[in-house]
């Protein structure tokens, strides 16, 4: 529970059905050298509270667990050394798998719980002896992009109670049961963030300011702060007069970010990707190639591909998968800004596959 709508609406919908349910507020790292300003949107002092007094309301008993050293280790660590590599990291998927619901899992499992069920947008459903994940109902608030992650045994011990909800309806029903977070607005920012984005990678990451060049001419044009503050496709903070300019190619030798005038331009797309840490919710690993929905980006809508397993050879530390299997994704037309590091999730029209890490983009 983490003092918002959707995770209060969750737990008051599963009492209802007649589970024995008990509420878990969890604290993760936040950045004390911001000072007064240092706080974690997901485990702030307010946001304790008010989990505190909907648990009350409810009628359950209420915990809390103290996560922030591994997530300092494992999420917040390891969104730095991606950016610090040259990789745009997705921390949400990382949380969720091994903090929020990964590591709540086994404490719950330990203390004699069955499952964990969380306030998250996404359908699960039991099709014979397998759980499948589905996107939820509404797509404008559908999550199941960052919960590719589980695997089969995990997935027979998770609820999504809001699957088959809107969000509106989701706020009604919280007006309905008097829930005081009813109205309490969201936020989507990265939780660990106490500020501008940039800024924590400038607190964190030794940068060198270079050069930026027109890639179509190799004319510098003025400079840039550090090649990790920028991702491929990216607008904002680069050149401003004679632009707009767009982030289209990083030499990490040179230390030069090479950008392009056009937001069409053939060089921001790319045709296909290669995927490694690729998890199959089924448990199955494909060995043939099968065409299906990507997502490369959240928020993004799926688009056609083929999906060709390829050996990884091993060069990047962490690159295949256990079993040596990365993928290759070809588009059926090509897509714009594929972005190492963040995911690609594959669909069979509502049903989520699996998914992995974009490791790169070819093709154009």
């Amino acid at each position: 529970m983490s003092g918002g709508v959707d995770s209060s609406v969750a737990a008051q919908l599963l009492k209802n059905q007649g589970y024995d349910v008990a509420g878990v507020f969890l604290h993760f790292w936040k950045d004390e050298s911001a000072g007064d300003k240092a706080e974690n949107r997901c485990c702030s002092l307010e946001s304790l509270l008010d989990a505190r007094a909907v648990a009350a309301k409810i009628g359950i008993p209420f915990y809390t667990f103290d996560f922030s050293s591994p997530f300092k280790k494992v999420v917040v660590d390891n969104f730095l050394s991606e950016y610090a590599a040259g990789r745009t990291p997705n921390p949400c998927v990382v949380c969720n798998k091994q903090i929020k619901i990964g590591r709540l899992l086994k404490y719950a499992r330990r203390l004699g719980f069955d499952y964990v069920a969380t306030g998250h947008y996404l359908r699960l459903k039991r099709v014979g002896r397998e759980e499948r994940l589905y996107k939820a109902k509404d797509k404008n608030k559908d999550q199941s992009y960052f919960l590719y992650t589980f695997t089969p045994e995990e997935l027979k011990h998770l609820l999504f109670p809001l699957g088959a909800y809107t969000k509106p309806q989701v706020r009604k029903l919280a007006e309905k049961l008097k829930l005081a977070v009813a109205a309490k607005p969201e936020s989507q920012d990265i939780c660990f963030l106490s500020g501008d984005h940039n800024k924590f990678l400038k607190k964190y990451l030794p940068l060198r300011p270079g050069e930026i060049r027109r890639l179509e001419t190799g004319e510098k044009i003025g400079e840039h702060q550090g090649l990790p503050l920028y991702t491929i496709g990216q607008r904002r903070g680069l050149i401003g007069g004679t632009g707009p300019y767009y982030a289209a190619k990083f030499d990490w030798r040179r230390n030069i970010l090479y950008v392009v005038k056009n937001w069409n331009e053939a060089v921001l797309y790319r045709s296909g990707l290669i995927a490694k840490k690729v998890n199959w919710l089924s448990g199955r690993t494909p060995r043939r190639v099968f065409k299906c929905g990507a997502v490369i980006r959240y928020g993004h809508q799926a688009v056609p591909c083929v999906v060709t397993p390829t050996v990884g050879k091993g060069k990047e530390k962490g690159g295949a998968g256990k079993d040596g299997q990365n993928y290759q994704v070809k588009f059926l037309k090509p897509q714009r800004a594929v972005t190492p590091g963040q995911s690609v999730v594959f669909y069979e029209k509502e049903k989520v596959l699996g998914g992995g890490i974009i490791s790169h983009g070819n093709g154009k």
